[in-house]
């Protein structure tokens, strides 16, 4: 069955072009395509499609005003088209905070890996259509909330440092994580896949949001409790260097599970680093960056976390590593601050495929 889409972009080139793009996987079917937000609602209306594209700046209604009305009264996927500028990079991650499946850049015909990029994008979105509609439905505020987490609370034996990796889904999860860590926590390192001027914008709103304080990791920037280390993106992979004095390196080097950065590359350098002395956690995205790192991490001791099929935008990440054994908990998202940190009242081994 094909998915059923419609196209927003306020320009009739770029909507003739990301239609043609998707509209050649024989998987997707383009529906209708709209220049505002508000010939976009009557054709949702009209059309009910599984996924829309949305471009972030169009006249009127721009797209985040529009995403936002989407999410609270007809949740549904969207994924975004914008430019990938430092100005579209902050409306991007508020973008993603609001409930956007993921963002893409506007298209080239010559990008042939972007082009099938944004097909896949497409597909996976559809397939979390179910999730997306009970994570931001508008009867959510009836739904009964998850317990509250410590801001705190005695730390897991020897915890030096905590890693946390995330792919598509992983602006929500990470901050609703990380916004739970007090404010010493353990140095923390993050790899999230996004390209470059992203991670800073990302980084920026988290260090709003969070008591730690959070910045892009640079190379050679010393680790120290209390702080929060973004992989910057596109540049190489964060990893940890120096025996008496940790810091960041940043590592150039190839596609490492189809990634720079790569989760992968950090947890294993991670895992060098501090062995059972850390805790880990991978939580939701596309394909498997992360499962071997994680189990390299649980090899040396280390108390590993992996979020569960339920809670996850795409379980794609945390379902390898659960095959792969890597993960000694499988955890909804409101539980796995409290298991880094060792503050729930006991341990169980969930076993999930």
């Amino acid at each position: 069955m094909s998915v059923r889409t419609i196209v927003v972009d306020d320009s009739p080139s770029m909507q003739k072009l990301i239609a043609a793009v998707l509209g050649s996987d024989p998987e997707i079917k383009v529906v209708g395509t709209a220049a505002n937000p508000e010939e976009a609602r009557k054709m949702i209306k009209a059309l009910d499609p599984d996924v829309i594209t949305l471009d972030i700046e169009m006249p009127g209604m721009n797209g985040l005003d529009f995403l936002e009305r989407l999410m609270r009264l007809r949740p549904m996927p969207v994924v975004m088209i914008s430019s990938w500028t430092r100005k579209g990079a902050d409306a991007t991650i508020a973008a993603l905070e609001i409930g956007a499946f993921s963002c893409l850049p506007k298209p080239r015909m010559d990008d042939e890996e972007a082009l099938q990029a944004m097909c896949e994008n497409v597909k996976a979105a559809a397939a979390a259509k179910t999730i997306i509609k009970q994570k931001h439905g508008a009867s959510a505020a009836l739904h009964e909330a998850p317990a509250s987490r410590s801001s705190g609370g005695v730390k897991r034996p020897g915890l030096d440092a905590i890693a946390l990796g995330a792919s598509t889904g992983g602006v929500e999860a990470l901050t609703e994580v990380l916004t739970g860590f007090p404010a010493d926590c353990p140095p923390t390192l993050v790899t999230q896949h996004m390209p470059e001027h992203f991670t800073r914008s990302f980084a920026e709103r988290l260090d709003r949001l969070c008591k730690p304080t959070v910045n892009e990791a640079a190379d050679g920037m010393q680790l120290r409790p209390g702080h929060v280390y973004i992989a910057p993106g596109a540049v190489g992979h964060l990893t940890v260097a120096g025996r008496t004095e940790r810091i960041c390196r940043i590592v150039p080097g190839e596609l490492r599970s189809g990634h720079r950065p790569s989760v992968d590359v950090m947890f294993e350098s991670v895992a060098n680093a501090y062995g059972r002395r850390c805790g880990a956690a991978l939580l939701t995205g596309m394909g498997s960056d992360g499962a071997e790192g994680l189990l390299a991490l649980k090899n040396a001791g280390a108390h590993t976390v992996a979020q569960d099929r339920a809670t996850s935008l795409v379980y794609g990440m945390p379902a390898a590593a659960a095959r792969l054994g890597a993960a000694k908990e499988i955890l909804p998202l409101n539980e796995i601050t409290d298991a880094l940190f060792g503050t729930r009242m006991e341990v169980t081994q969930n076993v999930c495929a």
